[in-house]
């Protein structure tokens, strides 16, 4: 196991909160994959919208690199409906992610439920 799924897994259970950067008071999606992928979080967003070009280079800028397969450790981006933008943390099981509707942190098993918009790997 990497420490990027390592990282994830260990936010399971967590409650989640709108804007969340701390498992201890709640998370979001992007607090989520900050945590376990260490990088930059930005705030002031709304719960519905978002850029995949901002997360993109959001994560660019702290090492990591666009890959078209899904592997335990990655970022990835998807599309649950319209207007929205939902990341989470692939797992050799799943998915780590923040469900709102569940209000905690979960692995979701099996592929990703969603349209997928784009994948992020640590190389180093």
């Amino acid at each position: 196991m990497n420490a990027v799924e390592a990282a994830a897994l260990a936010l399971v259970g967590s409650r989640f909160r709108l804007h969340g950067r701390d498992p201890a008071s709640g998370l979001d999606c992007i607090g989520v994959v900050a945590l376990a992928a260490e990088v930059r979080a930005p705030s002031g967003y709304a719960l519905r919208g978002g850029k995949l070009e901002q997360v993109g280079a959001a994560l660019k800028g702290a090492g990591w690199v666009r890959v078209g397969d899904l592997a335990p450790g990655d970022v990835v981006a998807m599309r649950p409906g319209p207007g929205q933008l939902h990341l989470g943390i692939r797992t050799r099981n799943g998915m780590v992610h923040a469900d709102a509707g569940l209000r905690r942190v979960v692995e979701r098993p099996g592929p990703p439920a969603w349209e997928v918009l784009g994948i992020w790997r640590r190389l180093s």
